[in-house]
């Protein structure tokens, strides 16, 4: 269940992953030492070269998390030898930037300096992005490039797109053979899902089986289009049946309205619970419509990305092979494999449809923290300094914020031996953060690094 060990020999060239019993061996017997950490490699003291497989990365991009998987062409099959998930920070990007926007304008409406306003005559770059989407692409090929070194790769496989829309939007479209066939009914499945959050339309029921329903009934001219699809759990899918969604809506509220009556005798502060839970239900007709017309905006969004980082794993130099998201989900239910970004990025593409995998695997979780910020000073809500600025200096006494360091302090509130990364001060006298918990005060001199910050945070 554990993830193989990257091995590289003494010219630092990598070959074949090895069993964690077999690293252990060879670190017990003096014949390898410890490259990195994370994830963990070992390098070899003597021996240069040895025979290798064809080895697959696959790359499964989602908005905030990216699943990557190794396959080996083993004589038994391919089979999944290492795997990881990618933990975007799009989302604190973009936070950023808005404050930052906000700060800037704010200072047109105070008595300082005049600024001239520039945003009418900026100009944007061919193929420019905007830098929640340019980080995705950055760090899932950067990963790309790290495993490339560690690992002999030979060829790529990703989900270019994650929804055929055009497809979905007319399904009568003419082309490859699974627009027409089982595959077209996973990609529509897929699209659903994820804009209802895999959650029922009607009563908000989560992890149970979920089925497509029409909000405007086929048999009163509802069409096929998605914007008329809804994702509902099995009771309420045949509770609605062909039922116009108010009436289903006004009857299923009254029905709730009874129960909650009659909960309210033998509980405490029920009332105002039922309060906002009719408040809730009267609300839900219209978010339903609301969120049946959203257009598939996201999904455009996210198909962009995945072109612009295919173009971009072009330039590494590996064949690639491609597939979409449907086809994703149709090999993985095929081989009833659970859901999981890890698990997706194996079943992608063709070869995805024989993958031997444990899924009981645990994946690498890996977690972009960014190097740092630029900003030099602190500003209060006004956009006033606070504080004194910040030090140009990054490295005191050899260590660096963000650093994973083992500190074996002899005495003290702190005693004993402590893992975790360390926020460093000019003083010496550093800030450890171990298991969510903070100890400041630890000397430099009772540390030793374990690994380098490398702008992520790892665990598994």
């Amino acid at each position: 269940m554990q993830n193989r060990v990257f091995v590289l020999d003494a010219q630092r060239a990598p070959l074949m992953p090895c069993h964690p019993a077999r690293a252990r061996e060879l670190l017990r017997q003096g014949k390898a030492a410890v490259f990195r950490r994370f994830p963990f490699t070992i390098i070899l003291n003597e021996r240069n070269g040895g025979d290798t497989q064809n080895l697959t990365i696959k790359s499964d991009p989602g908005s905030k998390t990216t699943g990557l998987a190794l396959v080996a062409a083993f004589r038994r099959g391919l089979t999944v030898i290492w795997a990881g998930e990618l933990a975007h920070r799009g989302h604190s990007i973009h936070v950023a930037l808005e404050r930052r926007s906000h700060q800037r304008h704010s200072r047109r409406s105070r008595k300082t300096r005049h600024r001239a306003p520039r945003f009418d005559h900026r100009t944007r770059p061919a193929g420019w992005l905007p830098p929640s989407i340019l980080h995705r692409v950055a760090t899932v090929v950067t990963w790309h490039k790290r495993l490339m070194r560690w690992a002999p790769i030979t060829d790529a496989s990703m989900e270019r797109v994650r929804f055929d829309m055009q497809a979905m939007q007319n399904p009568e479209i003419f082309g490859t053979e699974y627009q027409q066939g089982t595959l077209f009914g996973y990609e529509v499945r897929e699209c659903l899902l994820e804009k209802w959050m895999r959650t029922c339309a009607y009563c908000d029921a989560q992890g149970v089986p979920l089925e497509i329903d029409h909000v405007h009934p086929r048999s009163l001219g509802g069409s096929d289009r998605v914007s008329n699809l809804a994702i509902a759990c099995h009771d309420c899918n045949q509770a609605k049946g062909n039922q116009p969604l108010a009436i289903f809506l006004q009857k299923d509220a009254g029905r709730r309205k009874r129960q909650q009556q009659f909960a309210a005798a033998y509980a405490d502060n029920v009332p105002k619970k039922r309060q906002e839970r009719e408040q809730h239900e009267a609300n839900r007709l219209e978010r339903v419509l609301k969120q049946a017309k959203v257009p598939l905006r996201d999904a455009a969004a996210v198909n962009v990305t995945r072109n612009i980082l295919f173009e971009r794993l072009l330039d590494l130099g590996l064949p690639i092979e491609t597939g979409s998201g449907g086809r994703t989900k149709f090999n993985r239910s095929l081989q009833h494999y659970p859901k999981a970004h890890w698990i997706d990025a194996a079943c992608v593409g063709e070869t995805g449809e024989r993958v031997r995998l444990d899924p009981m695997m645990r994946p690498l979780q890996i977690t972009a923290a960014g190097h740092g910020r630029r900003q030099m000073q602190n500003m209060t809500k006004k956009g006033f300094p606070r504080g004194k600025a910040k030090s140009r200096q990054k490295i005191y006494f050899g260590f660096q914020t963000g650093d994973m360091v083992r500190a074996v302090v002899p005495r003290g509130r702190f005693k004993g031996m402590h893992v975790g990364k360390v926020a460093c001060k000019k003083s010496g006298n550093f800030k450890l953060k171990v298991n969510g918990k903070e100890m400041d005060g630890v000397s430099w001199r009772h540390c030793t690094p374990i690994h380098r910050a490398d702008g992520y945070a790892y665990a598994h």
